[in-house]
């Protein structure tokens, strides 16, 4: 390797402007690099904006957060759910900031939500960039970023409002500090501090998650950095200080602020954030034993959800390690999967190869040479975050993957400039071709999977990237610009695909809380809230026919056999409420009940559960699961019957479940709280904390239909019956209310 470090750019003279320097960057540069570097970041942020608002509020649990948040700088530290500060979501609050800030600047809208997520977006394609040029040149990081933006997931969760935007921001940030702290002796301290400030913000933004790529990290700076062992540990002990000091002041105020004059913690069974961040967000995602979660604990285990369900009915079995289970496939094959494959995989057998070849290339070098250095944090990321989510037992969505985004874009372009630079070398085009064809046949079995969606456009990848693979088995033999241009048709064959189901994914509105990138239709999931995934168009039950909103499934004997209509599909919108709770279901296409009544056998919960689906229909913002997935849809009526002496009340209605909650808060803008917080099985409130609220004249409507995953547990349950035996039920619309002010 004959690349060095790229040295810090010259001042310009003291007759350039402002504008001639940004737009020529560094003297060294040709001219074309800040041009392209710019161009990049302008198409990036014009591809995440366009479609921007056909998602609304995306999902409704943090949009929600974020409308409190604007309205009361309470409920922005705690990150409560209402203004009122009942409970909070069940991650820290840092990524709901920047939103909430946006909406208390410009006011509450898609854009003022969504926006902040494009930037994030933009930022780490030029993180990126810039780590990745430092060291491999401008070329490289081009690609990189190019890598990154075309990423189907990337595109998905760079326009949502979860948390994964910022969390990935961040790990690229901290990837950057440490691979700065890897080129000197001198001010890598510096750079190590800032690497832990970036780790501690990611983990407000998602907890442990933001732990995964800490041990490689820390473990390649320890034996690759210059300077003395006793020097380098010394530095990776300032950067874990500062780490502990940028995520630990919140979590500190937080244990330590007096419990009566906060938000109850959401996720959490005992009102701690520490329990919830090692519980139901930490290990429990690794073993399945999530305890409060929506099939935490196992088969109805104790704070799980399954107990809920009548007899006969249960949901899959969770944790043990086994290859199947509620959550998908595990194992080595799941990120290439029907479900996950065409979220993030396009690329990812070209990124091994790479990273094992730039390895390979740079084996013989001193030991701290910034090329291996470099492949092995970013393989090295690359490879613990595979393995973690390959394996984990406990709740995973597709969108997850969006944390390997990063890592793997940066392989690709250091691994492409590498052996590009080492072409005339005899393995290197061999390397080159193999990677094009094997990247091409790989695109070409994703495609299809989704064979009615642009059936041509995998035959074409197939054949361009046959031939860019052929034209360089003779890259060092041939004219450099034969070379340049077999290189770039591989590179188009590779990004086509999934160039294509990024425009097909901003093409389409993403709604809920499990989304997927790509086409609708395919194995993998597809489109809107829910779907393709347990809780979603898959449901819980087992497999039986073709549901409208994905598998809608059989009941299991003794509760009324196949659901109406012979093909699995719930006919109500809401998916029909069981004793207790809802039916984990597809959503349905709000159809309602064919002729109003709901069909015979079934049980009387579920009957009732029927009857408000037909009147309120799902579509998007259907409120599939008692509102799990999304809220549901809210009527002028109902909005009015809340607006009405909305001051009176500290809060205008309570529900269980977050979902349903979200959906009258964001329409209302008044708090709404949601009695056991995103899944309804949270015990917050207890039924006494519930009735002295409601003889304080602190809440004014109870709204029916939600309930979460089996109507919560603790007094969540308890809750919902003493309301309906309590007070006269009221309807506005579709929504059937109890007015907390009017006796039976």
């Amino acid at each position: 390797m004959t690349t060095s470090p790229t040295t810090p750019p010259a001042h310009a003279g003291p007759g350039s402007g402002r504008f001639a320097r940004l737009w020529r960057g560094r003297t060294e540069d040709a001219t074309w690099v800040r041009p392209a570097f710019l161009g990049l970041l302008v198409a990036t942020g014009l591809l995440y904006l366009w479609n921007l608002s056909a998602s609304g509020y995306a999902n409704s649990f943090y949009s929600a957060a974020v409308q409190a948040g604007s309205e009361s700088w309470k409920a922005f530290f705690f990150g409560s759910l209402d203004a009122a500060n009942a409970i909070t979501v069940d991650k820290p609050p840092a990524a709901l900031w920047p939103m909430a800030l946006s909406v208390r600047l410009f006011g509450l809208g898609s854009w003022q939500i969504l926006l902040p997520e494009v930037l994030m977006g933009v930022g780490t394609v030029a993180v990126l960039y810039a780590a990745v040029r430092r060291r491999f040149g401008a070329g490289a990081g081009l690609i990189a970023g190019a890598v990154l933006a075309l990423t189907p997931v990337a595109a998905l969760m760079f326009r949502f409002n979860n948390p994964d935007a910022l969390l990935a921001l961040l790990m690229t940030v901290a990837v950057y500090c440490v691979l700065r702290a890897l080129e000197q002796e001198r001010g890598s301290a510096r750079w190590l501090v800032w690497a832990g400030v970036a780790f501690g913000f990611a983990f407000l933004a998602k907890t442990l998650q933001a732990f995964l790529i800490l041990p490689p990290l820390a473990l390649v700076y320890a034996v690759c950095a210059p300077g003395g062992p006793g020097r380098r540990l010394g530095r990776l002990s300032l950067g874990g200080l500062a780490m502990v000091v940028s995520a630990g002041w919140w979590v500190a105020l937080v244990e330590l602020w007096p419990e009566s004059s906060r938000p109850y913690v959401g996720g959490s069974q005992n009102n701690s954030f520490l329990e919830l961040t090692f519980g139901y967000n930490g290990l429990g995602r690794i073993n399945g034993n999530e305890v409060g979660s929506v099939g935490g604990g196992g088969r109805g285990g104790p704070g799980g959800v399954a107990e809920n369900l009548p007899a006969g009915m249960d949901l899959p079995a969770r944790g043990g390690g086994g290859p199947g289970g509620g959550w998908g496939e595990t194992g080595i094959g799941r990120m290439f999967g029907d479900a996950v494959g065409g979220q993030i995989s396009w690329l990812l057998p070209a990124a091994l190869i790479l990273l094992v070849a730039g390895l390979v290339i740079t084996w013989r070098a001193p030991r701290t040479d910034t090329a291996r250095s470099a492949f092995l944090v970013w393989g090295g990321a690359l490879l613990m975050t595979l393995a973690v989510f390959s394996f984990m037992a406990g709740i995973f969505h597709e969108y997850y993957t969006v944390a390997l985004a990063p890592y793997l874009a940066a392989l690709i372009g250091m691994g492409a400039a590498v052996l590009w630079e080492e072409r005339t070398h005899r393995l290197a085009p061999v390397v080159l071709a193999v990677t094009v064809a094997v990247t091409a046949w790989w695109a070409w079995t994703l495609l299809g999977r989704t064979p009615d969606w642009l059936p041509w456009l995998r035959w074409v990848v197939l054949v361009a990237g046959a031939v860019a693979a052929l034209g360089l088995l003779l890259v060092g033999r041939i004219d450099r610009r034969w070379g340049l241009g077999f290189a770039g048709l591989g590179l188009v064959a590779g990004l086509a695909a999934p160039f294509a189901y990024t425009v097909e994914t901003v093409n389409t509105a993403h709604q809920g809380s499990i989304v997927t990138a790509g086409p609708a239709g395919g194995a993998q999931g597809g489109r809107g809230p829910g779907a393709g995934r347990p809780f979603g168009g898959a449901g819980m039950m087992p497999p039986g026919g073709q549901g409208q909103g994905g598998q809608g499934g059989q009941l299991p004997g003794g509760q009324g056999g196949q659901l109406p209509g012979g093909q699995g599909q719930l006919p109500g919108g809401q998916g029909g409420q069981l004793p207790g709770g809802q039916l984990p279901g597809g959503q349905g296409q709000g159809r309602g009940v064919p002729g109003g009544n709901p069909p015979q056998g079934l049980p009387p919960g579920m009957r009732q559960g029927l009857r408000q689906g037909a009147a309120r229909g799902a579509g998007p913002g259907g409120g599939g699961m008692g509102g799990l997935l999304n809220g549901a849809r809210v009527d002028e009526e109902a909005e009015s019957a809340l607006l009405a002496d909305a001051d009176d009340y500290t809060w205008v209605a309570a529900t269980v479940g977050a979902q349903n909650a979200a959906s009258y808060q964001l329409a209302t803008e008044k708090p709404v709280m949601a009695i056991g917080g995103f899944n309804g099985s949270d015990p917050s409130p207890t039924l006494d904390q519930f009735k002295q609220y409601v003889a304080e004249g602190k809440i004014h409507y109870f709204i029916g239909g939600g309930g979460g995953v089996g109507g919560g547990r603790g007094g969540n349950s308890e809750i919902s019956t003493w309301v309906s035996e309590t007070f006269e039920e009221v309807t506005f619309g579709s929504s059937t209310f109890y007015d907390l002010t009017s006796r039976k």
